[in-house]
């Protein structure tokens, strides 16, 4: 078996349970051996985070402790630029890496916007794109979404072996109906964020006044 390394990258403000368990489906699914969860410096598509590039990477931090085979990656925060994944996959190339030995997870809501993306359509080239599917944004919906792009998909059970050509990945396994929209909310209002991050993050916010 060849490397495996899963790539998730995100604003993370803050990193929430949808994130980690779209993680650990795809660390299942595909057998990955190495996880990097990247936070990104200056998301193009979005406004600029609440918290600063410090926190956000420090929660990330917290996350993945102790969990074997996962880290969190600043290597976008590392650049005076905004954050690309175009870009970022091929630092890992730059690394080492083939396209077939990438794995870039991320959710169904965020996959339908893909032909916004900076490189696209190259930047499926790049890695598997392994999507996974999101309360209200079903992976079974993403090949009427993007029907260009249909041929391009396939389903578990999956043998990355036998896809030398970067694939998308459709990977229906549930994750949790929060959003980090959802976490601010409810700390602007003093309300519990309590399950909807992990114990170390909450901790994190809390002590920091995030």
């Amino acid at each position: 078996m060849g490397r495996r390394l899963g790539v998730m990258g995100g604003t993370f403000d803050p990193i929430h349970w949808g994130h980690l368990e779209a993680a650990f489906a795809a660390e299942g699914a595909l057998k990955l051996q190495r996880l990097l969860l990247v936070t990104s410096r200056v998301p193009p598509h979005r406004e600029a985070p609440n918290a600063s590039s410090y926190h956000r990477f420090a929660m990330v931090a917290l996350a993945v402790a102790g969990r074997k085979g996962w880290r969190a990656a600043d290597l976008e925060l590392r650049l005076d630029a905004e954050s690309y994944t175009a870009d970022t996959l091929r630092m890992f190339h730059d690394r080492g890496y083939a396209p077939n030995e990438l794995f870039f997870i991320l959710g169904a809501d965020a996959f339908a916007d893909i032909s916004k993306w900076k490189d696209f359509p190259r930047v499926l080239d790049l890695a598997h794109f392994v999507v996974v599917s999101r309360p209200g944004f079903p992976v079974d919906d993403i090949p009427h979404r993007l029907p260009l792009l249909a041929e391009r998909m396939v389903k578990p059970p999956f043998d990355a072996a036998t896809h030398l050509d970067a694939m998308i990945m459709l990977l229906d396994s549930p994750t949790s109906d929060v959003s980090a929209t959802q976490v601010r909310d409810r700390r602007s209002r003093d309300e519990s964020i309590a399950g909807l991050v992990p114990d170390g993050v909450k901790m994190h916010i809390e002590q920091h006044g995030l």
